[in-house]
């Protein structure tokens, strides 16, 4: 099947496409640098009509915490992503992505890929998925090497490096090699949709290492 036959997975790729192209940059180059790279991209990949290949769906224990993310973030600025992944949450893959990851993490946090190598819809130059963290989650620190990274809040407040609380529709950038490590809040779970920009060879293999 191709992304053109999957009205779900077509939908969800829309609505990365209108978070990441309204996404301020802050007047700053290189965010406006990156924010035009993943968009460009992301365009490049709709207009191939990429294979949407089947992956089994799993869920991990934070899992749970994915409709209440969902119903928190229907109102506010990243609705329509809220909307579109609703639309597809029974057919997600969630994983860890580490071998090896404390008790406590492995309740509270997981991902899933949408775009990418590994992604129900292929593509070897661009990441697109979602994080979700139980309320009141520590992840630890690590960096990820020859990848440009970004998150749009989608639903809970959340810091990064303890350097200020973001919210719905706030954008977080991270060069190469950026060592950083979320907090989230207590009142409700945090939402995370993610880019990741770099080489195939990088992306297919990123090497994922908690400090």
């Amino acid at each position: 099947m191709r992304l053109s036959q999957d009205p779900g997975w077509s939908a969800l790729l829309a609505a990365f496409a209108q978070a990441w192209g309204a996404t301020s940059d802050g007047g700053s180059a290189a965010i406006r640098a990156h924010l035009d790279d993943v968009t460009a991209r992301l365009a490049a990949a709709q207009a191939r009509d990429p294979a949407c290949l089947p992956r089994r769906p799993e869920t991990r224990p934070v899992s749970a915490w994915l409709p209440v993310a969902i119903t928190a973030a229907r109102h506010g600025p990243a609705a329509p992503l809220a909307r579109a992944l609703a639309a597809v949450a029974s057919r997600l893959t969630w994983e860890w992505g580490y071998t090896t990851l404390p008790e406590d993490l492995a309740r509270s946090y997981g991902y899933c890929e949408i775009l990418g190598p590994r992604g129900p819809v292929q593509d070897d130059g661009l990441i697109l998925g979602f994080v979700l963290f139980a309320p009141g989650t520590f992840y630890p620190p690590h960096a990820h090497q020859g990848i440009f990274e970004s998150y749009v809040s989608v639903a809970g407040d959340w810091a990064q490096n303890d350097g200020g609380v973001e919210q719905p529709g706030s954008l977080v950038f991270n060069p190469p090699g950026t060592r950083h490590f979320i907090t989230t809040g207590t009142a409700g779970p945090c939402l995370l949709a993610y880019a990741w920009v770099g080489e195939s060879a990088k992306l297919g293999e990123p090497g994922m290492v908690l400090d």
